[in-house]
């Protein structure tokens, strides 16, 4: 039997798995600046802290060492934490707490706890945004032991790697693209909560040219590889 599929935009993709884990998940909540606002993070988070409440849907103030380890620090607790940072850059900013702390917990303690911590970083590029306001970290974030990375290219990826990194038991960095945002693809109605363990797709097989992208470059080679097949 075929699954159901709705077509959904990336960044409402990335709303479904909000409220999924709020939904299905008593121990998830979600930190960040600018949540309660019904534009600000691409629409991603509109109305989430009136459907499951501000306690869980918190707006923190411009501190984004504050707000990560607070996290963190409920992530070793036993909760299941996502932070979010509209600009990644300002990620490094907590970086004692992503790479000395999160990254590093289960190591500290051989193996026996961890801290389940979702880190998510847009690339917020384009538009208003200065040199300080758009830089793309994902290579330096997956240099670091300890660390997942994942960094999601389509609507289905945006949903089902936001809900597999949380419910990893990893301490996850998930970072999207705001140039993404209006991307429509079809989703199955059911997440894949093992998501974010089948590694890079290859999207499209050939013999003659190998491309990579990741996040919107991945969407760049695909559009070349339907050009190139064209030609």
């Amino acid at each position: 039997m075929t699954p159901q599929r709705t077509r959904q935009s990336y960044g409402a993709a990335i709303r479904d798995a909000f409220a999924y884990l709020l939904r299905t998940r008593s121990d998830v909540f979600v930190i960040g600046q600018g949540l309660w606002s019904p534009w600000y993070v691409g629409n991603s988070m509109t109305n989430l802290d009136v459907e499951f409440g501000r306690d869980r849907i918190i707006d923190s103030p411009v501190s984004e060492l504050a707000c990560t380890g607070a996290a963190v620090g409920a992530a070793i607790a036993g909760r299941r934490p996502i932070v979010v940072h509209p600009r990644m850059d300002f990620m490094l900013l907590a970086v004692d707490q992503i790479v000395t702390q999160a990254a590093k917990w289960s190591s500290m303690f051989a193996g026996k706890v961890s801290a389940p911590v979702v880190f998510r970083g847009i690339i917020n590029r384009g538009g208003e945004q200065g040199a300080q306001h758009s830089q793309a970290l994902h290579a330096w974030f997956a240099h670091v032991p300890g660390l997942r990375v994942v960094m999601p290219a389509t609507p289905v990826d945006a949903r089902d790697l936001l809900v597999s990194a949380c419910l990893s038991g990893d301490p996850v960095v998930y970072i999207d693209d705001r140039w993404l945002y209006n991307r429509v693809g079809n989703l199955p109605t059911a997440p894949d909560p093992r998501a974010i363990l089948r590694g890079p797709a290859i999207v499209r097989s050939g013999d003659d040219v190998t491309l990579v992208g990741a996040g919107y470059t991945a969407y760049l080679v695909e559009q070349a590889g339907e050009r190139l097949n064209e030609d």
